[in-house]
């Protein structure tokens, strides 16, 4: 059992925490046993602390360790069970029909959050500017709940990415507060598009919103604005509906 934070492995992990020593190492740290659970299925669990008494949820060797050790690694407030140390992903588009484009989208938790609801209404990839959050901060990490594992993310030039996607006849769809928009509830989106959000102060940036195939706003009663995460479920929601990709196992469930 490691008992010591002084412990040499302890400390180098610890660093993880940072992003330039993930930059660094091309590691990760998850929290807690969905995480964790999540992270072996998708075969990118490379070590396992646990905590001394608690049972070991998966089939994988583990180093039992106090808490004061896990305390050292995890970038919690409360206690942490177990913690893992993952390797990061490389995953490819299977296809590229229905995608997410982040333009400086700088909160971690929303990052986290876009990339759960992604998973869940099928987008098949996401493009994210270099301005947006590291998809492996802890607060990404657990606010995506295990999504990172399944959707490809890559980080790109959001200009160059909108002219690809048209060329292979591919609509950009933005969302703007803009004079030209249409309302999303009179969208009818293309089998194949891509929906276009922006930074959480200033939206999506102009030279974006110029190159778009459309400009799309999210009517409401009160408010302008909704925060980027809650926006964005909106949209994908929306655009899954409107094409009508919603099977009737879905509906029933």
């Amino acid at each position: 059992m490691i008992q010591s934070i002084n412990n040499k492995k302890i400390k180098e992990y610890a660093k993880l925490i940072q992003k330039k020593e993930r930059d660094k190492t091309n590691l990760f740290l998850v929290e807690g046993e969905h995480m964790v659970k999540e992270a072996y299925n998708a075969n990118a669990l490379q070590e396992l602390f646990i905590l001394e008494e608690i049972e070991c949820p998966i089939q994988f060797n583990y180093e039992t360790v106090t808490q004061q050790v896990l305390n050292k690694l995890s970038n919690q407030n409360s206690n942490s069970k177990m913690i893992g140390v993952c390797n990061k992903l490389n995953l490819k588009p299977e296809k590229e029909e229905n995608i997410l484009l982040l333009d400086h989208v700088q909160d971690p938790g929303n990052v986290g959050t876009i990339l759960r609801t992604a998973h869940s209404f099928g987008i098949d990839c996401i493009y994210m500017s270099k301005g947006c959050a590291d998809i492996y901060n802890p607060k990404t990490i657990q606010s995506s709940q295990g999504a990172l594992f399944y959707i490809p993310v890559i980080q790109t030039d959001l200009k160059e990415e909108i002219k690809l996607l048209q060329k292979r006849n591919i609509e950009v769809y933005a969302t703007a507060l803009h004079d030209k928009h249409k309302d999303l509830q009179d969208i009818k989106p293309s089998e194949k598009y891509a929906i276009l959000v922006g930074n959480e102060g200033q939206g999506v940036r102009k030279e974006l919103i110029d190159i778009s195939d459309h400009i799309v706003k999210i009517e409401m009663e009160t408010f302008e604005s909704l925060n980027v995460a809650i926006a964005t479920s909106i949209c994908m929601y929306t655009f899954k509906y409107a094409k009508g990709a919603v099977t009737d196992k879905e509906v029933s469930a």
